[in-house]
């Protein structure tokens, strides 16, 4: 997977087949896809047309899958191993937790700091690529197999699981040889695993080299806690209607 960053966008080829998260994510035949750094303030809603402008500026004109993300380029760090490649930008201003109550446990607040109108928003973006080949299934079990990944590693390092708009691409070489599957348990999801972690760690370690990791939602600029309880029941027991 090769990578070139200009103008505040990352783009990443190689792969052309595509999976991602977030707006107008999906599955697409793409020869790039990118990660967009947006400035502080950023209010846009037209993301389609937004993300069209910054390639062109930065002299991408080949559409693919697009991530936004407010943290600054100069943090993204990529790590390869094996058919995988990874290239993460992780920021930790707006985590969300999902705190693991006991029975009765009605939970804390739900937000950490509003962060005032200077916040600058983070977010876990990560692209993965193989030059494997994988069909539609096995894409999405990549994507799984990264997002645990980058959970694990968060959890490592914090206390919590993300950031409140995390996103993912994984991509596959249509044209390489093929792989049945893509769990922790395969020469693609074990690669897959350790380039997230390397990736998200040295990335955190550029964003936060002059301040703290925050370590839960009250540390932060802006986040969330999951303090909802759900209904638990027995499916052989559930109401049919």
């Amino acid at each position: 997977m090769r990578t070139v960053v200009a103008d505040g966008v990352l783009r990443v080829s190689g792969p052309d087949r595509w999976l991602a998260t977030g707006p107008n994510g999906g599955y697409r035949t793409a020869p790039a896809a990118y990660n967009v750094s947006v400035p502080d303030g950023f209010e846009r809603t037209d993301l389609d047309a937004y993300v069209g402008e910054r390639r062109e500026r930065a002299g991408f004109g080949t559409a693919g899958p697009a991530l936004l993300t407010g943290v600054d380029l100069v943090h993204a760090r990529g790590a390869r191993a094996a058919s995988v490649t990874v290239v993460a930008t992780a920021g930790l201003s707006n985590p969300a937790a999902l705190p693991m109550p006991s029975d009765g446990d009605a939970g804390r607040t739900g937000r950490g700091g509003d962060g005032g109108p200077d916040r600058e928003f983070g977010t876990v973006n990560l692209l993965v690529g193989t030059t494997r080949a994988l069909d539609r299934g096995t894409l999405a079990t990549l994507l799984a197999t990264a997002v645990e990944a980058k959970t694990a590693t968060l959890q490592s390092l914090t206390g919590f699981t993300g950031t409140t708009s995390d996103a993912v691409a994984v991509g596959c070489d249509a044209d390489g040889g093929p792989a049945e599957f893509a769990g922790s348990g395969t020469a693609v999801g074990a690669a897959a695993r350790a380039c997230v972690r390397e990736a998200v760690r040295a990335s955190l370690r550029s964003r936060y080299a002059d301040h703290e990791i925050p370590d839960d939602v009250p540390d932060a600029e802006y986040g969330v806690r999951t303090d909802e309880r759900a209904t638990v029941f027995d499916p052989r027991r559930a109401d049919r209607d």
